[in-house]
């Protein structure tokens, strides 16, 4: 009878990349591992089962420099992987370890091996349920329940995990090896840096005897439990539990403060500890995550950048030809001056413009404008205008200021509190306070989002520009969100009133980075009295996928197929609402719909629509941004999946615990700051 010790182990962790060939003292950790597993006396042999991946490649290399075996098999179906290794070596029976768990000790193997000789069962381990320390997994069967297994169990994630099918089908007899005390919240294993960096030390304080015990090591944790206190926080087998997306996120707080670029795509704001967090592909309107699953989003569509659904092909097509004939030179691209004269085309009130990259970044350009057009300093707002200096100083003093403009309670940390006072904010349709700020304040400019979540009301808009007018005030709408959305340009056509700048991103590009500052000649050639420039506002991409977006919105009039997606969508909700008599309010753009639950637990509502769509295939929540690939029988099939979700609510509205149906926590319901 041959016993073969199969360690699985490979390079593309998605938590810690190349953990098993990090170095510990100075010895690669699965060098060191593999090490105390051959000091094991009942073991005939140890090998490594890794993959086909490229990245596997040095750890192979060193593996056989070692003089160990080592099988390369599927990525992805790690129980054909243990299958064909123990094929291959003729194991009767096999140890499974994994390459993440330096700790483990031969003693203990032995142990486990003397128990498993002398009882009948197919499968022996002391994991289920665990009662040593996390890392000292050990799992041992017959090949005879591994073929099994490999022939019976279909699901991805049984075939990932090599052993669940054995330990759940009921097909198997088990048999479970507890320790004396339980330590099964002890972690020693090696999934995230802050575990490398508790086990290095281990290491380091044994060194260089490689061979100690995990009871030593147990001591040395109970006399010296700062050097295990990095790590603790950490949850068992945490990551058989998560998707690929989920894991990198992790990963990506590590190295990137608040784990992403963009507040509104952290998993935070949709489902906390569930949400895929990245996406492999993305087509139509649809999103695949890295596990390979597909979802119908029907939620912030890239945050509403992609009105022509993700990969419209003559977009993409256009950002290709440029790609080939090059993105960058000494030169010009032409293609910004022909990207000006088609938005000036749309908006003849408008004679000039300059391009940037993001929302952000147009609205500082048409403040510095302004500012330097009119010679003064200080601004009233109404709106979201972006991060900012001159937009969140209007927090100095007092952090509620922007609360009615998406930014509740956001400190301005990093602002210099001498820009204070310089930003005044007034709300949508209260004209009387502006009007008061205009006479309190030597107001130069008034920057304002001409639509958001309700329309104009008692001529605001006309009100505004005369107010502008009158006192000589440059008056800029940012449309960086409702441009193209309404009308074919500024959603300010809509309504009749001409800003005296205007700023437009997230739709005019598709997906493509680019951002529109246009304005009266007056006011722009201001721009060149100040220096405002910047590289990567002349690469060509940008501009080249504008103006194929623009074409293709003028011929399939876009901006009405997106309007009357998100009125279906809106009446599909009050149809759920009044089916099951919830109370809604709806808010934003047809094209920009959003709905809230008049309820205290509105927030838990949210969370439960996500978590619930989620499982049915949907990137779903209480808001969605539209595009002409949204078709009214897609719109038909997500109003159905939706509606056994309202009725849950229902349930929770009569008396049912909401939090007790909810997986994880509840979402963020603002810009909050992440640990």
């Amino acid at each position: 009878m041959k016993t073969v010790a199969i360690v699985q182990a490979r390079m593309g962790s998605t938590r810690m990349p190349g953990k098993v060939m990090a170095p510990i003292c100075g010895v690669p950790m699965i060098e060191l591992l593999l090490s105390r597993v051959s000091k094991a006396t009942r073991i005939n042999q140890v090998i490594v089962a890794t993959s086909i991946a490229d990245d596997n490649a040095p750890l192979v290399t060193h593996l056989k420099q070692l003089g160990y075996d080592c099988y390369q098999g599927s990525e992805t179906n790690v129980l054909e992987r243990f299958t064909e290794a123990a094929r291959i070596h003729n194991a009767d029976t096999i140890v499974r370890l994994t390459g993440d768990c330096p700790l483990l000790d031969p003693d203990l193997l032995d142990h486990m091996l003397s128990i498993f000789a002398d009882c009948d069962a197919d499968y022996v381990s002391n994991i289920a349920p665990p009662t040593y320390p996390d890392g000292l997994d050990i799992e041992i069967f017959t090949r005879k329940a591994l073929e099994r297994c490999y022939a019976e169990a279909n699901s991805e994630f049984d075939q990932e995990h090599v052993t669940p099918y054995i330990r759940n089908s009921g097909s198997f007899i088990l048999q479970n090896v507890f320790n004396d005390q339980d330590l099964s919240s002890t972690r020693w294993t090696v999934d995230e840096p802050s575990d490398f960096a508790v086990i290095s030390k281990v290491f380091e304080h044994f060194a260089p005897q490689w061979d100690f015990s995990w009871h030593q090591v147990l001591e040395l944790q109970s006399a010296h439990p700062e050097l295990f206190a990095e790590n603790q926080h950490l949850i068992r087998n945490e990551g058989a539990h998560m998707g690929k997306g989920q894991k990198l996120w992790k990963r990506a707080k590590q190295v990137i403060p608040g784990g992403n670029m963009l507040l509104s795509k952290r998993p935070e704001m949709f489902l906390p500890e569930q949400w895929p967090a990245y996406f492999s592909k993305s087509k139509g309107c649809h999103v695949w995550d890295m596990d390979g699953n597909r979802f119908t989003d029907m939620s912030i569509m890239g945050i509403g950048t992609n009105t022509l659904g993700y990969g419209h092909p003559e977009v993409d097509a256009a950002v290709l030809q440029t790609i080939q004939d090059g993105n960058m030179s000494t030169l010009n691209a032409p293609e910004e001056v022909y990207l000006a004269e088609k938005l000036i085309e749309l908006h003849p009130w408008a004679d000039m413009a300059r391009f940037a990259r993001s929302g952000g970044e147009a609205n500082a350009i048409a403040i510095r404008i302004a500012r330097a057009a009119t010679g003064k300093d200080k601004v009233a707002v109404c709106g979201y205008h972006g991060w900012h200096d001159w937009y969140l100083s209007a927090n100095l003093g007092d952090e509620s200021n922007l609360a009615g403009h998406l930014l509740p309670g956001l400190e301005p940390n990093g602002v210099p509190d001498n820009l204070k006072g310089t930003v005044y904010p007034f709300n949508y349709n209260d004209f009387e306070t502006l009007e008061t700020l205009v006479n309190q304040h030597d107001i130069g400019v008034i920057k304002m989002e001409v639509i958001r979540n309700m329309g104009p009301e008692n001529d605001f808009l006309q009100k505004v520009r005369n107010l502008a007018t009158e006192r000589g005030i440059v008056l800029i709408f940012d449309e960086c969100t409702s441009g193209f959305r309404e009308t074919f340009g500024g959603i300010h056509k809509k309504y009749g009133v001409e800003p005296d700048m205007a700023m437009f991103g997230k739709a005019l590009g598709n997906g493509y980075a680019v951002t529109a500052t246009i304005g009266r000649r007056e006011v722009m050639e201001a721009a060149q009295t100040s220096f405002i420039s910047s590289t990567f506002w002349t690469e060509r991409i940008g501009s080249a996928a504008a103006l194929k977006t623009l074409e293709v919105m003028e011929r399939e009039q876009s901006w009405e197929t997106i309007t009357q997606a998100g009125l279906k969508i809106r009446a599909g909700w009050q149809e759920l609402a009044d089916k099951y008599d919830l109370s809604i309010n709806h808010w934003g753009l047809p094209a920009l719909t959003g709905f809230s639950f008049n309820s205290h637990n509105a927030l838990k509502y949210k969370t439960l629509i996500t978590q619930e769509m989620l499982a049915k295939g949907y990137l779903a929540g209480n808001s969605v941004y539209t595009c002409i690939e949204h078709t009214d029988l897609l719109i038909k099939e997500f109003i159905e999946q939706l509606d056994p979700v309202f009725a849950l609510i229902k349930t929770c509205e009569e008396g049912r615990l909401v939090d007790e149906l909810l997986k994880g926590p509840v979402c963020h319901s603002g810009f909050k700051r992440l640990n």
